[in-house]
C-alpha cells in the first residue's frame, strides 16, 4: 500500500506547467542542484529536506530547520530551489516585454510585480535577447535545470542551456521566437522539460513490463484459464502443454524471436488518415465517402514476442472466448508508434511496449486479444465498474440513411469503450453513456466526425429503466383467512388496458389458475414478494444478516410449517430451498410445492371432450345443480384442497392421497418429463417483462402449486391411457407467463427504481440550496464532512434515476456555484412505496386528497410519481395508456367546458 501513495519525495509527483511546457520532480531536482554544485549534498540524501520545512546554509554547509516564525533568514530549500528559479524567468520575460511596448500577458495587471508597463509602442515589437528583463533570464538558467544535457549521466548530444545573451539568441531567432508566450515556452521546455520529467518518473515509480506482469497485475495481465477442455483427448492435452507455454512466455514478458506473440487490445480511437505516417496505407478510393477517411486505431500491449506489420496473421480472440471455437478469425495488422496525436508505422514492436493498431475495425470488438499460435486464451483484462446510466434511442430523420447511422454507431462503440449500443426487438438503436455530458459529447462526434456530417439525427429524451414488483396484502401472514377470504378485486383488474389481460377471470389475490390452449391442462401458481435478503439466503444457501425477520414472514405466507408457533428462520430457509426449481439474477425465484413435486397435486382429468374443468361464475344455486354433470370438477376441487397445505405439504393419517390412479400416474409422468422444462422457461419469460408497463419483474417468487392434465383412454384394447390433447411446450410456456402476469395483477403493484451515488462539494453557503433541490428530487444525505484544510463539505448523497437528468445545471444556478458538478454513479435499486392506483375513496380521503373526476382520464387526480413512470414507459413503447380513453359512441361524449 505504501508503494501506491504519492508522495513526492519517492517522484510520484510532477510538478509541471501543461500550458508553458515545464515539470519537474523532485529526485530529478536534487541531481541537477548536485551536479551544478548547487547544493553539494548526495541525490538520495537531499531528496529528503527539498519538499520539506528545511534551508540550506552557505556558509556552513548544513541543512538547518525552518520556521515561518522566528526571526530567521532565508527561504525553504524547495522556494528557493524549485520555485525562485521559474518567477526570475517569468518576471525576466514580463519585464523585457514592457521595455519593447508590449502588455505583459503573464499578470493580471498586465506587468510584473514592480509595476505596469508605461510604454505604449506599436504591435510590431518584438523581444530580444539584449532586451532589458532577459540577463535575468539567462541568470536563472544556470542552476536548477533539470534538462538531459545537466542530469544525464551519459550526455547524448543534448543541447545544452544558453549561458550568454548570444546562445539564447541563436535559440529564439531560430524558432522565430520574439512574443512573450513563445519566448517563455521555448525557454522553459529547455530549462525544465515537461516529457523527459514525466518519462522519468514512469520509469524510476512504476514497474517494468515483466515485474507488472508477475507482482502488480497479476490477474488482469494474465491469459483466461480454458473452461471446458477435456484432458482424455490426446488432441486436447497437446493443446493444454501449448497453452501453459504460452501462460508462461506472458508471464516473463518474453521478448524473445522464438517466443509466441501475445498482444492485447484495451481499448479503440479515431484518428484521421492525415495524422498517420505510411507511406504502404492504402489510398482511398473516389467512390468512397468522406468518413473513410477516419481510421480506428486499437490501443495494445504487446505482452511476449515481437508484434510485426503484415508478416504473420495474428488469431483474434474476443473476450467471451471459451476455448472451444472452431472458427477463430485471423488477420493481418499494421503497426504503429504513437508520438502525441501521430501515428508512426515501425515493422514490428517487441514485449512490454505500448502501440496502435490498424485493420482490426471488422471484429465489432471492443476487446481482442492476438496471438500467432491457436492455443491462446483471452487476457483477463480490467473490470473499472462503471456502467452507462444514461440512454437514449437514436434514430435517422430520414429512414434511408439507417445503414449510415449504423456504421456510425460500430465505429462510435469501438471508438469509446464505456459506450454500449443495442439494438431492440422493436428496432429501437439505445445508445448507452455514463453521464449527461458524456452523452452530449458522443452524440457531436456520432453526427460529425462517425457520419460526417452527412445525416440528421432524432434523439429521444433520456430513458430510466424500472422494475416491477408486488407488496404484501394487509393480511397474507394468516394462512387460512387469507385463503378463505374474499375481497373485492383492485383497482388495476378493472380498469383498461391491464383488465384485458388474457386469462385475468382465473386469477384472484395472487394466486391465478392458468388453463392452456385447447383447455387440454391447467397449471395453478401463487405470486408473492420474495424479499431481498431471502433471495440473498437463497443463493447463498445460508442465513445472512438481518434476514431472520423477513424469512418468519415468508414462511408464515406459504405456511412452510403446520405449526406456526415453532416456525424458525432455519427451518423456513430449508423448506424454501428443498422446494426451489430456479433462481435468476433479479430477485426472482421459482418454487414447487411439495405436494406438486412429490405428485399428490398432479390430477388425470378423465373427460369425453379432453378438456379440463373451467368454472363458470354462475350463482350458487346453477353451481349445486351443475355440479354433477361437470367433468374434472372433482379433479379441480381435489388439487384446490391440497393448497392449503402450502410449500411444505405434510400428509395426515385422515387424508386419502395415496389413492392415486393409472391416470393420475399418466398425467405425472408427462408433467416431470415434457412440462416441468417448458414451466421454468415461462417463468423466466415472465420475469423479463411485467404486466404494468413491460419492463423486467424483481424480487417475485412464483410458486407451482398443482396441475390437471384431460386424458382419455387408449383405443388399442389395453386399459392405459394416454393425453387426450397435445400439449407442447410453447403452450406451457405462453399459458405460465400470462398465468404469472395474471397473479401480478392481483396483487398490490409496486415499482423498483434504480439510484444513484452522487458526490460533490460544497460551501456552507450552498447547502441550503443544495438540500432543497435534493429534496424536490426525492434524494436523501447519506453523509457529510468537512474536508480536511479546506471549508467546504463533501457530501455523499443517493437520488433516483429518473429525478437525476438536469441537475448538475440546477444546482450551479440555484447555488450560484457554491456547489460542484456532482459525480454519480449507480448504487442500487430501491423499492418505491406508491400505488399507482390509489384513488380516495373514504370520505376523509376525499376531505384530503379531492374527488376523483370521471373525465376520460382514469388517473388518480393525484401527483403520483408511480403511476407516472407507468404511463411514461408505456407511452415510449407504444404500449395503450390508461390515461388515453377512447369513447366508442362519439354522440355519447359529455363536453364540461362551459360555453359562452
Amino acid at each position: 500500500e505504501n508503494a501506491w501513495n504519492f508522495d513526492p519525495i519517492k517522484g510520484n509527483v510532477v510538478f509541471a506547467s501543461a500550458l508553458h511546457g515545464w515539470g519537474f520532480t523532485i529526485p530529478t531536482l536534487a541531481r541537477s542542484l548536485f551536479k551544478t554544485k548547487t547544493v553539494p549534498l548526495k541525490p538520495p540524501l537531499m531528496r529528503q529536506y527539498l519538499f520539506g520545512d528545511f534551508k540550506y546554509n552557505h556558509e556552513t554547509g548544513k541543512v538547518l530547520k525552518w520556521k515561518q516564525s522566528g526571526g530567521g533568514s532565508g527561504e525553504p530549500m524547495f522556494a528557493e530551489y524549485a520555485l525562485a528559479p521559474l518567477w526570475e524567468i517569468y518576471e525576466g520575460v514580463s519585464q523585457a516585454a514592457m521595455s519593447v511596448g508590449m502588455k505583459s500577458e503573464l499578470f493580471a495587471d498586465g506587468g510584473g510585480i514592480n509595476g505596469t508597463s508605461k510604454n505604449k509602442k506599436a504591435g510590431s515589437a518584438k523581444i530580444e535577447a539584449i532586451s532589458p528583463g532577459m540577463e535575468r533570464v539567462i541568470c536563472a538558467l544556470q542552476a536548477g535545470g533539470t534538462s538531459p544535457s545537466i542530469i544525464s549521466p551519459q550526455p547524448n548530444n543534448d543541447v545544452p542551456l544558453p549561458k550568454t545573451a548570444q546562445d539564447l539568441q541563436q535559440i529564439l531567432s531560430r524558432i522565430g521566437a520574439g512574443s512573450e508566450s513563445s519566448i517563455i515556452a521555448a525557454v522553459l521546455r529547455r530549462y525544465r522539460p515537461l516529457s523527459d520529467a514525466i518519462l522519468d518518473a514512469v520509469c524510476e515509480t512504476g514497474p517494468s513490463p515483466a515485474d507488472a506482469t508477475l507482482n502488480y497485475r497479476t490477474r488482469a495481465l494474465a491469459l483466461q484459464i480454458p473452461r471446458s477442455l477435456k484432458t482424455t483427448d490426446p488432441t486436447t492435452i497437446a493443446a493444454m502443454e501449448e497453452f501453459k507455454k504460452i501462460q508462461e512466455s506472458v508471464r516473463q514478458c518474453n521478448p524473445g524471436d522464438d517466443a509466441p506473440t501475445v498482444a492485447h487490445v484495451c481499448k479503440f480511437t479515431s484518428t484521421n488518415r492525415s495524422s498517420v505516417t505510411d507511406p504502404d496505407l492504402p489510398p482511398i478510393s473516389p467512390e468512397a465517402d468522406a468518413s473513410s477517411a477516419n481510421m480506428i486505431m486499437g490501443i495494445a500491449r504487446v505482452l511476449s514476442g515481437n508484434l510485426r506489420t503484415e508478416d504473420v496473421e495474428y488469431h483474434m480472440f474476443g473476450p467471451r472466448y471459451n476455448g472451444n471455437g472452431t472458427n477463430i478469425p485471423k488477420q493481418r495488422i499494421r503497426c504503429y508508434l504513437m508520438m502525441g496525436s501521430s501515428f508512426v508505422k515501425v515493422d514490428s514492436v517487441p514485449a512490454g511496449h505500448i502501440c496502435a493498431i490498424y485493420n482490426l475495425e471488422a471484429l465489432q470488438l471492443k476487446t481482442v486479444t492476438l496471438c500467432d499460435r491457436r492455443e491462446c486464451m483471452p487476457l483477463h483484462g480490467f473490470d473499472f465498474g462503471l456502467q452507462p446510466l444514461v440512454k437514449v434511442n437514436v434514430e435517422p430523420v430520414s429512414a434511408s440513411d439507417t445503414e449510415t447511422l449504423e456504421r456510425g454507431l460500430l465505429k462510435l462503440s469501438l471508438a469509446d469503450s464505456s459506450i454500449e449500443v443495442t439494438a431492440t426487438a422493436k428496432g429501437e438503436r439505445i445508445l448507452a453513456c455514463l453521464g449527461e455530458i458524456h452523452l452530449e459529447q458522443s452524440i457531436l462526434d456520432l453526427e460529425t466526425v462517425y457520419c460526417d456530417n452527412k445525416i440528421k439525427l432524432r434523439i429521444s429524451d433520456p430513458i430510466t429503466s424500472f422494475c416491477e414488483t408486488t407488496d404484501w396484502f394487509e393480511n397474507e401472514g394468516d394462512f387460512d383467512s387469507f385463503l378463505d377470504g374474499k375481497s373485492p378485486p383492485l383497482r388495476q383488474a378493472t380498469i383498461p388496458p391491464y383488465c384485458d389481460e388474457e386469462g385475468l377471470g382465473y386469477a384472484n389475490r395472487g394466486r391465478c389458475r392458468t388453463i392452456l390452449s385447447g383447455r387440454g391442462a391447467a397449471i395453478s401458481i401463487r405470486a408473492v414478494p420474495l424479499p431481498r435478503s431471502v433471495y440473498e439466503c437463497l443463493r447463498s444457501k445460508k442465513i445472512v444478516d438481518d434476514s431472520e425477520d423477513d424469512l418468519i414472514i415468508v414462511g408464515k405466507a406459504l405456511r412452510c410449517s403446520s405449526d406456526e408457533d415453532s416456525l424458525t428462520a432455519q427451518m423456513v430457509l430449508g423448506v424454501l430451498l428443498d422446494s426451489l426449481d430456479d433462481i435468476d439474477g433479479n430477485g426472482n425465484a421459482l418454487l414447487e410445492s411439495s405436494a406438486l413435486s412429490k405428485g399428490y397435486s398432479v390430477k388425470a382429468v378423465q373427460s369425453t371432450n379432453g378438456e379440463v374443468c373451467v368454472p363458470q361464475k354462475e350463482d350458487s344455486k346453477k353451481s349445486e345443480e351443475i355440479n354433477d354433470v361437470v367433468e374434472g370438477l372433482d379433479e379441480y376441487q381435489t388439487t384446490q384442497q391440497f393448497l392449503r397445505g402450502g410449500l411444505d405439504f405434510t400428509r395426515t393419517p385422515s387424508e386419502n392421497i395415496d389413492s392415486t390412479t393409472d391416470a393420475d400416474a399418466m398425467a405425472l409422468k408427462k408433467w416431470r418429463q415434457d412440462m416441468r422444462g417448458s414451466a421454468l422457461a415461462g417463468f423466466q419469460l415472465a420475469m423479463r417483462a411485467g404486466p404494468l408497463c413491460e419492463e423486467p419483474v424483481r424480487g417475485v417468487a412464483v410458486i407451482l402449486e398443482s396441475v390437471e392434465i384431460a386424458v382419455t383412454k387408449s383405443r388399442d384394447g389395453t386399459n392405459g391411457y394416454k393425453i387426450a390433447k397435445d400439449l407442447s411446450g410453447g403452450m406451457v410456456v405462453a399459458a405460465l407467463r400470462s398465468g404469472v402476469r395474471c397473479a401480478l395483477l392481483t396483487r398490490p403493484a409496486r415499482l423498483v427504481e434504480g439510484h444513484l451515488r452522487l458526490t460533490l462539494h460544497s460551501s456552507l453557503a450552498g447547502l441550503g440550496s443544495l438540500h432543497a433541490v435534493l429534496s424536490k428530487r426525492r434524494g436523501k444525505v447519506v453523509t457529510d464532512a468537512m474536508v480536511d484544510g479546506t471549508d467546504l463539505i463533501q457530501v455523499t448523497a443517493t437520488i433516483p434515476q429518473a429525478e437525476s437528468f438536469g441537475l448538475s445545471p440546477e444546482l450551479m444556478k440555484k447555488s450560484s456555484g457554491e456547489v460542484t458538478a456532482p459525480e454519480l454513479v449507480f448504487s442500487h435499486w430501491e423499492f418505491l412505496d406508491e400505488d399507482p392506483f390509489w384513488i380516495p375513496t373514504t370520505e376523509e380521503e376525499r376531505e384530503d386528497f379531492g374527488q376523483n373526476l370521471q373525465t376520460g382520464d382514469l388517473s388518480t387526480g393525484l401527483n403520483n410519481n408511480a403511476l407516472k413512470y407507468i404511463r411514461l414507459v408505456r407511452c415510449r413503447k407504444g404500449l395503450l395508456v390508461d390515461s388515453s380513453k377512447i369513447v366508442v359512441a362519439a354522440e355519447k361524449q359529455r363536453t364540461l367546458s362551459r360555453k359562452k
